[in-house]
């Protein structure tokens, strides 16, 4: 099928907006909704058609409407998962009420596909070991994974109900260019940053807990692919591969330079210990799998911050 038109919610973010520039390359005309909450002016597309509003707003439906996209990527949320855990409500009011705001505007304005970017590194609890696959049974333990959780079903809801072909990506901890220096998600950022301003960098926790780093591109790449994919369904976007905190922190360490030594904090609440996502089913079904390993993905993050 081919698109004319697309809509990005949150695509003056770090994720949304790469998806943008590929969009665009493309030639396809995109529109961009974003409350700049997190999202950076900076990041938009000259290319692109902006708004300024948030997807939980009562005119947000009018917008899309307006619009009549053939296709939207959906990817404005509250991203804060210590955020969510203390206001749980504020979360559920864009990541939950949001996505219902643009389910029903969708289903108004006949649009075609939904790519949804949910999160698999909050979608697991401790109980099983990774790397998971999309036949794990789903246990978030966070609001915000509870949220992305109910995001999914409402849009496996859309599909059998509406006719809209709608596609879930979860993702891995994915880091690049363009990611914010705030908030848990962005822990690469962070500590690139961090180094690289010569200041002392903070571990929540021992440091032992791990996570799967994927390369901001393979997941544009892996978001092309679905607009392409027939087909709806959940499909994980991850590299299989555990790293702990504490290696992030020798490899970033190495890259910067940095001299100081690391210095640790409690725990954050509602944070899993392990974290990796098997992407077989990305790879049979989508044609996707990551093309860029860690230590070249960290390279090119860290020469980005240097620039900036």
């Amino acid at each position: 099928m081919t698109y004319k038109t697309a809509l990005v919610t949150g695509g003056a973010g770090f994720i949304g907006s790469h998806i943008v520039d590929a969009l665009i390359r493309r030639r396809i005309k995109v529109f961009v909704v974003d409350d700049l909450s997190t999202g950076s002016k900076e990041n938009l597309n000259p290319n692109a058609e902006f708004m300024k509003i948030s997807i939980a707003s009562p005119r947000f439906p009018e917008v899309v409407k307006k619009i009549s996209p053939d296709i939207i990527f959906h990817l404005a949320a509250q991203i804060d998962v210590r955020k969510s855990v203390a206001l749980p409500i504020a979360d559920a009011r864009v990541n939950i009420l949001g996505t219902l705001h643009l389910i029903e505007a969708a289903k108004d304005a006949k649009v075609k596909k939904i790519v949804f970017s949910s999160s698999g590194g909050a979608m697991y609890s401790d109980a099983v070991r990774p790397p998971y696959n999309e036949s794990v049974s789903s246990d978030p333990i966070s609001p915000y994974g509870i949220a992305k959780r109910a995001g999914e079903m409402y849009f496996a809801f859309a599909q059998s109900v509406y006719g809209i072909s709608c596609v879930t990506l979860r993702y891995a901890n994915v880091y690049g260019p363009r990611q914010s220096r705030a908030g848990e998600a962005g822990v690469v950022a962070i500590f690139a940053s961090k180094m690289l301003e010569k200041k002392s960098v903070v571990i929540n926790g021992t440091g032992r807990q791990t996570r799967d780093f994927v390369y901001v591109d393979d997941v544009v790449r892996a978001n092309m692919l679905a607009m392409a994919h027939a087909k709806g369904g959940i499909f994980h976007i991850g590299t299989s591969k555990q790293t702990d905190i504490n290696k992030m922190f020798r490899m970033l360490k190495h890259l910067t330079n940095f001299s100081l030594p690391e210095r640790h904090a409690p725990a954050s609440p509602g944070e899993v210990m392990r974290s990796a996502l098997s992407a077989k089913k990305a790879r049979a079904e989508l044609g996707w799998e990551p093309q860029v390993d860690l230590d070249d993905g960290l390279e090119r993050t860290v020469e980005w911050f240097k620039k900036r």
